[in-house]
């Protein structure tokens, strides 16, 4: 079973504007004379690899505990586009017609106009995942949020597509069950070889 994994570092990966940085800190050592290493993290839910739940953007939406695991679990597309704005017109053309997990390569540089949100989820989307920090940019996070959100698409941000090739795949990234919380980190992978899943047999 080829695992590609397209998580990437909470402790080194580039941090959105305004969150908090993350702290990892030592409570006790082996080497101290403790029985076991132990440590902390401080982290703002947004931070690394990370999915986001309805409360994030709508009021009294579902927390992140409440998110349904078999839309993070499933065959998805990885697809590639050019860096800059995805447009509704753009989804039109050029995304895959019946997928319900897309996962979007630009080497974080491409974003979603709502009007891409809203055609994504007419279309069927259930998830949808980025490589870039956000699926939203300065000026249209909260439209683009929404228009998802609204719609029950589940939203991941921040993986590591740099060396996945455009295909399917099968999607493992299931949150961390956090009560009450509007994210949670997500240790994300793909499946490349998937026999098993496909009716296929060997």
């Amino acid at each position: 079973m080829q695992i590609i994994d397209i998580s990437k570092d909470i402790t080194r990966c580039e941090l959105y504007p305004g969150d908090p940085p993350v702290r990892l800190e030592t409570v006790q050592t082996i080497a101290d004379g403790c029985d076991c290493n132990l440590s902390a993290i401080y982290t703002g839910l947004h931070n690394g690899t990370h999915a986001d739940a309805p409360l994030h953007f709508l009021d009294g939406g579902d927390s992140i505990e409440k998110a349904d695991l078999r839309v993070f679990f499933g065959e998805c597309h990885v697809i590639e586009v050019p860096p800059g704005a995805i447009t509704g017109e753009y989804v039109n053309r050029c995304f895959p017609e019946k997928a319900e997990r897309i996962l979007v390569k630009s080497g974080g540089k491409a974003w979603f106009l709502e009007s891409a949100a809203e055609e994504l989820a007419f279309s069927g989307v259930r998830l949808i995942g980025t490589d870039a920090l956000s699926v939203g940019t300065a000026g249209v996070q909260q439209e683009t949020h929404v228009a998802f959100l609204r719609e029950n698409v589940s939203i991941l941000e921040n993986l590591e597509l740099e060396n996945v090739k455009p295909g399917r795949y099968f999607l493992a990234a299931q949150p961390l069950k956090i009560g009450g919380a509007e994210a949670a980190p997500v240790r994300a992978v793909l499946l490349a070889d998937y026999v098993f899943w496909s009716g296929s047999k060997a």
